[in-house]
Order: structure tokens, then sequence, then C-alpha cells
């Protein structure tokens, strides 16, 4: 029991304000009015299955996880999801929810034909939504095989 007490310590220090499972982390300020929004995509598009993606913000500046720095944070992209994670606690990793935390503000997508809902959302160091919460408008795209390659367009 001891060990795993000493374990979770070492976690807790080297995770920073990164928090155990399940519990709220403290959530670091965004910069009045700052914005994201995508770069290259509106409401609507039709895109092919691969495609690149291009983030743009405002107000703010982008620097990879683990920098803690003020008023930045990195992107992290929303697809297909059906609510909204919790703002209080670290985005967790997976296919709906992309980090880009090396502080890249494009990324290639291969996403399957169909309609797609994206958005974008900062967050800090540790993953964790800013407060207020820096996100952008969600947006539908519909990816279809013959849609024209973006040089096309």
């Amino acid at each position: 029991m001891r060990l795993k007490s000493l374990l979770m310590l070492v976690l807790v220090i080297a995770c920073g304000s990164l928090c155990a499972e399940g519990q709220a982390a403290d959530r670091t300020p965004s910069a009045p009015g700052a914005s994201v929004a995508f770069g290259n995509l509106a409401d609507g598009d039709v895109v092919p299955p691969a495609f690149v993606i291009r983030f743009a913000i405002s107000g703010m500046g982008v620097a990879p996880a683990g920098s803690r720095i003020e008023n930045t944070g990195h992107f992290h992209l929303l697809i297909d999801l059906a609510e909204t994670p919790d703002f209080d606690l670290p985005l967790p990793a997976n296919d709906q929810i992309r980090h880009y935390g090396k502080g890249q503000t494009q990324a290639q997508l291969d996403l399957p034909e169909g309609e797609h809902t994206l958005q974008l959302m900062l967050a800090d160091h540790a993953h964790v939504p800013h407060d207020p919460p820096v996100v952008s408008n969600v947006i539908r795209i519909v990816v279809a095989n013959d849609a024209p390659l973006e040089s096309e367009s």
C-alpha cells in the first residue's frame, strides 16, 4: 500500500498540474477575446477522405504541451463528439479528441466518407481547457471520394 501511495505522489509530481483520473484540475485563464477557428474549412465544405486542416488562433499563442507559458496553449481537434468534454479535466486522447501537443497548427486528416462534425479547442500545458474555454464553432463537413483536392479548388 505504501508503494502505491509513493507511486501516486511521483505521478502527480511528474505530471505537474495534471490530476489523478476523475479529479478536477486547476484551469489556466485564457486571454480576453481569445479565439480559435479553422483556417481553411467552413461549415458545409466537401473534402476528400485525406486532407490538410489548418488551425487559426487570435489573442493567444501556441506552445507545446508541457510548456507553462502565460496566454498560450495547444490545439485539440474534436471529431464527431456528441457531447463537449468536461472542461475541468484533462482532455483524453483518442480518435475523437486528437491532441496536437507539439504545437502543430495544421494536420493531415483521413476520415471516412460521410458527414462529420469538427471543433477546435485550445488547452493548456496539461491538456486542460482554459477558463473561459477557447473553442471554435462546430462545423459540419462532408467527406466524399470525388471531392476535389485542395490544390484543385
